[in-house]
């Protein structure tokens, strides 16, 4: 599975790219050697908008994959950017948090966690594997899935 370590400039980007599928880590004020480090540790492609980046031995060798995304596109148009270069396709929604993947929870057991509204309106619910952030199909959920719908549209490619 394709795992991204994205700099200090794509904290958003990251949260979009768990939304989409993938495993995105994201550190606010990260070192460019550390970032570059954790790259190759991981096995993480390495997404920037800081060209100096680029110029770095581990990169420009190839021991670290490595891919510029605008700085200045919108978020949505940067993740797309990063699928489409990278082939890449929307696959099953993951922790926007922190990347982990959601598991199916019986409703039962999150009553006393949930808004009392959206245990009334939901049926399933979702804890990530890392985080433990309690998921349901409210609002948010919904503009969450709109904006995956609108990726694969982009892509070109059938629902996921």
């Amino acid at each position: 599975m394709t795992r991204f370590y994205c700099d200090a400039m794509l904290g958003g980007l990251a949260r979009w790219l768990r939304a989409l599928g993938y495993q995105a880590e994201w550190e606010h004020g990260i070192d460019d050697a550390v970032l570059v480090e954790r790259s190759r540790a991981l096995g993480a492609v390495l997404l920037s908008s800081d060209r100096p980046l680029f110029e770095r031995k581990a990169v420009k060798a190839g021991d670290v994959k490595a891919l510029f995304v605008p700085r200045h596109a919108p978020v949505f148009d940067q993740a797309v950017f990063v699928l489409r270069t990278l082939n890449l396709t929307v696959r099953e929604l993951r922790c926007m948090a922190c990347g982990g993947a959601l598991d199916s929870v019986p409703r039962e057991e999150v009553a006393d966690e949930v808004p009392p509204n959206a245990y009334r309106a939901c049926n399933e619910f979702w804890r990530c594997l890392g985080c433990q952030r309690l998921y349901w199909r409210g609002t948010h959920w919904a503009r969450i899935e709109a904006t995956r719908t609108r990726v694969t549209e982009c892509l070109g490619g059938s629902q996921y």
